[in-house]
């Protein structure tokens, strides 16, 4: 899925970029995802971004990476590489990776947190409750509340319920394992292309 004609280049934004989603995409360069880094590689060192970024797919059009307030275990981004406030803001053909790498990276995360339901959220601007002025994608596992035992809990949805801080050892082993069911996921989809 890589361009061979792209190549990153971290000057494309200015380092002082208020940007934290593109300050992400400035730090973390595009790598294959059928060939995913290991744990071994810095690469995506979740300590080269502040706050800590937890990176599970980079290509040279997009980044998901691992909510830092997650609502829920696996709660990820999906937005472009490239900075744009509101999703008409995308070409073409980012908008066309977006919504082949939603479905993928839906996939992926199903598999990896073993939640089958889960939402897809995008916001457009402030009275939308967009917080990030970056177009991004959340794809939030939503655990069965009624397996917990807590029949009177009612279901919350996106931007209500309890968010608590990322833990930056869950972060890097759940990260790994989603770029690594990313790469399972790709492998299944060239196979079905092929028959």
């Amino acid at each position: 899925m890589l361009n061979p004609d792209q190549s990153f280049d971290p000057t494309v934004l200015p380092a002082s970029d208020p940007c934290p989603f593109c300050a992400i995409a400035n730090t973390y360069p595009p790598y294959d995802p059928t060939a995913p880094p290991g744990p071994e590689s810095t690469l995506l060192d979740p300590d080269k971004a502040a706050p800590a970024s937890f990176v599970v797919l980079s290509t040279p059009t997009l980044l998901a990476f691992l909510d830092i307030m997650p609502l829920s275990a696996g709660h990820l981004l999906l937005c472009p590489r490239r900075h744009a406030s509101k999703l008409t803001d995308v070409n073409a053909s980012e908008a066309a990776e977006l919504g082949q790498y939603l479905r993928l990276v839906s996939k992926a995360l199903v598999r990896t947190t073993g939640v089958n339901d889960w939402n897809v959220v995008q916001n457009n601007g402030a009275a939308a409750a967009q917080v990030v002025n970056h177009v991004h994608y959340h794809l939030i596992p939503r655990p069965e509340i009624r397996a917990s035992g807590k029949l009177r809990e009612s279901f919350t949805m996106f931007g209500r319920g309890v968010r608590s801080e990322l833990d930056d050892d869950e972060g890097a082993a759940l990260a790994a394992r989603l770029r690594e069911e990313i790469k399972v996921v790709l492998d299944e989809e060239s196979r079905k292309a092929k028959l």
